[in-house]
């Protein structure tokens, strides 16, 4: 593999030097990156920068620590796959920071992911001020995680779920038998529950408001589990006559009270969608003896600074920072005034690097759950700073992620300082203005996946600009200004009136229709929190639709899970007759799940191979062509095509199936051959070879042309879900919106969609948004790439600040509007991609 290196020579002993590495789409790459410099790694979206990062360089470093661990600790570990790759000399011991969301319990606050939590409830504990009399109480009896600290009616969560008649009955004109107790299951259980109140002698056909009040709570509240014969199909009159007769039941049924029902199907379904449906009849409210604050009534006596420790928790960090700073006697020399000021200090410093990041809005009881990708990322980064590391490796993907310009700066000196301080910093990233800080670059490509996997460029900055195939260079040195379009007149006006949100309160704010807008602002301005929650759940509400299916790991949600945005839509309404949200959240949460499946264009392959005239004349139809039917996929794996095999202390390997050597079906199933392939060769394919095999087949040749003009030309029809990235699986989603050619009035809403996105990807990207734009559709996305916000027709600029500084609407207008206006932080990064025509301002609506 030739790599084109810069003139000067390495320095040897300071290189980390990678020889024939082969993960993923890597074509046997060997390449020399130096360490105690910022590295980036650049390349279109599925190039192979992740490969190399994290898929090689981190995965080595972490085996090779492994190894110094004993076996037992090692099974405690999260284990990345062994790399593919010959030899890697001059490796430092390496640290990950992953674009992920904040993961663990509701219980993980960032408090507890940055330690702030441990050393605040030492401080209470040593220094805080007790009622007259009350015994000192220990650090743990300050959390809500501990049974010494929780409060014991909710258990340290907060918040209590329970359920009434009126969620349970939401129609009390329906009888038993018209599903008036909508809670219980449908189908068989459903169908069991009421022929044992038949057995009891309960009226199932009269309505339920009409039954008396004691039959009604028993049957709700009840949590006893009486067992009773049932005799399907008899009325109460003719179930007594075969018990005196002494006819045989059909069976016992056990009796489960409605509430007693949920509350249970909550706690223990194994099934999402099961907790999901028991969540839709439960309440949930501010638990009645916490008040919300999670602790027990010893706890929250104590106070330091005039505070409890839930109201320090409250507050932003930021606030804490300055109440640490003033809230400590600088003069007393006892024993709890210096454990005081030592314990502040130490806070106020880790905090001072969290606010450098601009995470000052931040509370510390803002739970993991809520936090964005790029929030959780930082958070992380500024530990990492504190920790006063030396000669470590940081990987980093993509630290800008979910960063506002305006924060970048900032983001860039933390960066700086920790290799100041003698670590190498390998970032994974896509922001121009960082990969133009970058001390080294390595570009991979020059396209994605097959196209891919090729080191252009290993060096200084600047050489990128003469390497011809790279598509990284055209953007890092091309000017910023472009000429865009005219923007487009709005066709109407999507009023939002009385917005009561997280950081947005009272807000009235009007959305173009018919048009791309764009939402900006600094991070934490309140942008996700208007459209892709307030906007998002009060327009699908309002068109009848069901919102967005949640996720029992989806972390978006700020605030409450059972809490819903305030406010309501005041005019517009008939400008939009559908909602569809189009987010970077998986395509499928198993590797059963892919683009294939997601598009429904492996329906009609199946067909297709049902067909032909040896499916025919077996009898197979389509469903002997899915991985996911018994009929026709491999008994073995199960369709899986290989089988895992566990390693205890060592990571897990994955095999081919030994029946169907990884091709997912039977063997007579994979006779049937559609114009001389199978339907395992089929999913092998990658959109563009599938592109060109289907050509004169007009649905597949439609939904495959979509896919291909969306840039995903590398993905394989049968890439499980799970192995996509965000921005892939959001573009697919783009792609099947796209070929479901709608008549218009669609309202298109997407947050951040160029995350994760090469340059050239989000220019692609725009060019789908444009064309549902001119398909009469509107689009509404929030968005920090100023090279995609300079293109859309309206901006509406959130701020001036984050958190409780934020949610108000600074600016509003085109693009050139936005970039001449002076009380704008969006105002002069806009301004140098727009090639200002000086057009008078648009007219507000």
């Amino acid at each position: 593999m030739t790599v084109q290196q810069p003139p000067t020579a390495p320095d040897k002993g300071g290189f980390v030097h990678v020889r024939g590495a082969r993960e993923h789409n890597l074509r046997d790459v060997s390449v020399d990156i130096p360490r105690d410099r910022l590295v980036v790694f650049t390349g279109v979206s599925g190039s192979g920068k992740s490969s190399l990062a994290f898929g090689t360089l981190y995965a080595e470093a972490q085996r090779r620590y492994l190894e110094s661990v004993s076996p037992y600790a090692r099974r405690l570990f999260q284990q990345m796959p062994v790399p593919e790759v010959d030899r890697i000399d001059g490796l430092p011991p390496a640290i990950a920071l992953q674009q992920q969301r904040g993961g663990g319990s509701e219980r993980s606050t960032v408090g507890s992911i940055t330690t702030l939590s441990n050393h605040l409830r030492m401080l209470y504990s040593r220094a805080g001020t007790y009622p007259p009399g009350a015994p000192r109480l220990e650090a743990e009896a300050f959390s809500p995680n501990t049974p010494m600290g929780a409060c014991p009616r909710c258990h340290g969560l907060g918040r209590i779920h329970d359920v009434t008649e009126r969620s349970l009955v939401p129609d009390p004109s329906l009888s038993i038998r018209q599903r008036a107790v909508a809670a219980w299951p449908t189908a068989w259980q459903g169908q069991n529950l009421r022929d044992i109140l038949i057995t009891k002698g309960v009226d199932v056909d009269t309505p339920w408001q009409d039954l008396p009040k004691a039959t009604r709570d028993w049957i709700l509240f009840t949590e006893d589990t009486p067992t009773y014969p049932v005799y399907p199909g008899l009325t109460h009159a003719q179930v007594v006559q075969a018990i005196a007769r002494g006819v045989e039941p059909s069976y016992q049924g056990t009796f489960s009270g409605a509430r007693r029902y949920v509350l249970q199907t909550f706690a223990h379904s194994q099934s999402a969608r099961m907790r999901q449906r028991a969540e839709q009849f439960m309440q949930s409210s501010d638990c009645p003896q916490c008040h919300g604050q999670r602790l027990n009534s010893a706890a929250l006596a104590v106070t330091f600074a005039g505070r409890t420790i839930a109201q320090m928790t409250a507050l932003p960090l930021e606030d804490v920072a300055q109440t640490l700073r003033h809230g400590t006697d600088s003069t007393a020399q006892d024993a709890v005034a210096i454990a005081a000021r030592r314990i502040a200090e130490d806070m106020a410093a880790r905090i001072d690097v969290l606010l450098g990041l601009g995470l000052g809005y931040l509370q510390m009881a803002r739970g993991v759950q809520t936090l964005s990708p790029g929030e959780y990322q930082r958070l992380r980064l500024g530990t990492q700073i504190r920790s006063n590391l030396f000669g470590v490796v940081y990987v980093l993907d993509e630290p800008s992620a979910g960063l506002h310009p305006a924060d970048t700066n900032a983001l860039l000196a933390a960066l700086q300082k920790l290799r100041d301080a003698g670590n190498s910093l390998f970032l994974v990233e896509h922001n121009l203005d960082l990969i133009r800080q970058a001390q080294w670059v390595v570009d991979v490509g020059p396209g994605a996946g097959t196209h891919g996997g090729t080191i252009l460029y290993s060096g200084p900055l600047e050489g990128l600009r003469t390497v011809s195939a790279s598509r990284t260079r055209g953007y890092v040195f091309a000017s910023d200004t472009r000429t865009h379009s005219v923007p487009r007149t709005p066709g109407g006006w999507l009023r939002l009136e009385g917005i009561e949100w997280n950081n947005l309160h009272g807000l009235d704010i009007a959305f173009p229709l018919g048009v791309l807008s764009a939402v900006t602002g600094v991070s934490g301005s309140g942008k996700s929190s208007l459209v892709s929650q307030v906007l998002t759940q009060l327009a699908t509400k309002a068109v009848g639709q069901k919102g967005p299916e949640h996720d029992e790991n989806d972390t978006d949600t700020p605030g409450p899970a059972t809490s819903e945005p305030q406010g309501h839509i005041a005019a517009g309404l008939e400008g939009i007759k559908r909602v569809a949200v189009i987010d970077q959240k998986p395509i499928g949460r198993t590797p059963r799940s892919n683009l294939a499946t997601y598009t429904g264009l492996f329906d009609t392959v199946r067909k297709l191979f049902a067909a032909t005239d040896l499916a025919q004349e077996r009898g197979y139809d389509a469903g002997y062509f899915s991985f996911n039917v018994a009929k026709g996929r491999c008994p073995t794996c199960e369709g899986e095509g290989s089988t895992m095999v566990e390693l205890l202390f060592l990571p897990s390997v994955y095999a081919p199936c030994p029946t169907c050597h990884g091709a997912r079906y039977k063997a007579d199933i994979l006779e049937v051959l559609y114009r001389g392939r199978s339907i395992a060769d089929v999913l092998a394919m990658n959109v563009e070879e599938a592109a060109t095999f289907f050509a004169d087949e007009t649905g597949p040749a439609q939904s495959l042309s979509t896919l291909l003009r969306g840039g995903l030309g590398h993905l394989r029809l049968g890439q499980p879900a799970t192995e996509l990235s965000g921005g892939e699986a959001q573009r697919i989603k783009l792609a099947t919106e796209l070929q479901k050619q709608r008549r218009g009035h669609t309202l298109y809403i997407l947050d951040e969609p160029t995350t994760g996105l090469h340059p050239s990807d989000a220019d692609r990207l725009m060019e789908h948004l444009q064309e549902l734009v001119d398909a009469g559709n509107t689009v509404i996305v929030a968005e920090h790439d100023m090279r995609l916000v300079a293109g859309v027709d309206w901006v509406i600029d959130l701020g001036p600040g984050a958190g409780n500084k934020g949610g108000r609407v600074v600016a509003q207008g085109t693009p050139a509007d936005i970039a001449r206006n002076p009380t704008s932080v969006t105002a002069p990064f806009l301004a140098r991609h727009i090639n200002d025509t000086k057009r008078p301002p648009a007219a507000s609506p």
